[in-house]
């Protein structure tokens, strides 16, 4: 089965699924939308990828009602359901079926996020995409992921592992479900390090990178492009409001 036919095989149960399976889902996803350096009036173009069925867009939507989004994606039927998701949005979300390891010729983007989807692709992989974001993002723009981080040693991994496990047993999860997961991240997730995912989005070019938030092996990365202490940073792009969320 290819990862497009796993995730559209999930779909009915997908944002339900990761409600429960994802170690401190609301803290994940409230910093990520938290750590947004934008006013909230302000009409950001937003490119998510891997968008799934638009749960992380629809976080970021409720705080920016202006924001536009292009949801991209491989499974086809996830995007579908992202599609009724936003049906009353007034044509602010476009559906795209793509790859998004192709990121060449795409128009530019304030804010470029993806959740739980950067994992799947192979180290030299990330790197490339990486600096495909940076390449995409305008003179003043931001990176957020959502991701996976594999443990430094043996040990730490098992932790997360039985951590997760324990989680998910005690969230309300189906067997169904956990064994679904399971199998996919067995088969699917190839995760990375924490420092060289860091070192990875330097190299790519952000000016500004770090790890806003942390539970176990999910975190929050955030990439920023520009100066963003240069006093000709464009408007709705603000230093102040970054540095108090912190």
């Amino acid at each position: 089965m290819t990862i497009d036919q796993a995730f559209n095989a999930s779909t009915p149960t997908y944002d339900d699924w990761m409600s429960r399976a994802l170690l401190g889902y609301s803290d994940l996803f409230g910093t990520a939308v938290q750590i947004i350096p934008f006013e909230k009036d302000y009409p950001l173009r937003v490119l998510d990828l891997g968008a799934g069925t638009g749960s992380f867009a629809n976080h970021i939507h409720q705080v920016f009602p202006n924001a536009e989004f292009v949801l991209m994606d491989v499974a086809d039927q996830m995007l579908e359901a992202a599609r009724e998701r936003f049906r009353g949005s007034k044509n602010r979300f476009k559906i795209q079926v793509a790859d998004y390891r192709n990121l060449e010729g795409v128009e530019e983007y304030d804010l470029v996020v993806s959740s739980l989807s950067i994992h799947h692709l192979t180290d030299p992989e990330k790197r490339s995409l990486f600096k495909a974001i940076y390449t995409i993002l305008r003179e003043k723009g931001a990176f957020i992921n959502v991701d996976q981080i594999r443990g430094e040693t043996p040990t730490l991994r098992s932790l997360y592992w039985n951590r997760w496990l324990k989680h998910v047993h005690s969230s309300g999860a189906t067997e169904d479900q956990i064994k679904a997961s399971i199998e996919r991240r067995t088969t699917y997730d190839k995760d990375a390090l924490l420092t060289d995912q860091i070192d990875w989005l330097k190299l790519a070019g952000f000016s500004s990178v770090d790890l806003v938030y942390k539970n176990f092996f999910l975190g929050v990365f955030l990439g920023l492009k520009g100066n963003l202490a240069n006093p000709d940073v464009p408007m709705g792009f603000t230093y102040n409001r970054l540095m108090e969320s912190k």
